[in-house]
């Protein structure tokens, strides 16, 4: 499988994302604390800054995806997840976290907050028209095929 290869600028003191096993799709972002920690409160969110700046390729996203394990054992997750990073973004990546648990929680620097995957995505062109082609779903929606 060919590696893509991606320009990344890191003014963290934390290591490059890593693969954490052979077969990991996503890699974890830490975050970058400088002066410390910061604590989330019960129900509310937080940018946290990973000091990583990178230069994704044309037909590509960076996904921002949360970490199962925060999410588990604190209530930690990615508002916003998937969160994109399109490949015209040179800021720093910072990333969305909000605490879904009651307790307040502690992000130090460090810690690994997030995972990032990269896909491909497609451009495409609208073509307006006045009817679609029929399927066998039709405009069925939420539920249409029953609850069990």
């Amino acid at each position: 499988m060919p590696l893509m290869n991606i320009k990344i600028i890191n003014e963290s003191s934390n290591p490059l994302p890593g693969y954490e096993t052979r077969f990991s799709a996503g890699m974890d972002l830490r975050a970058f604390l400088p002066h410390g920690s910061m604590v989330i409160e019960s129900l509310n969110r937080a940018l946290i800054p990973t000091g990583l700046f990178m230069e994704i390729p044309k037909g590509y996203e960076g996904q921002i995806r949360p970490r199962s394990g925060l999410a588990l054992k604190k209530g930690i997750t990615v508002l916003n997840s998937p969160g994109t990073i399109d490949s015209d973004f040179r800021g720093e990546i910072k990333i969305l976290l909000i605490n879904l648990s009651d307790s307040p929680v502690t992000i130090e620097n460090g810690d690994r907050i997030a995972q990032i995957i990269f896909a491909r995505h497609e451009t495409i062109q609208w073509i307006p028209s006045k009817e679609l082609e029929p399927s066998d779903r039709g405009s069925g929606g939420y539920g249409h095929t029953g609850i069990s």
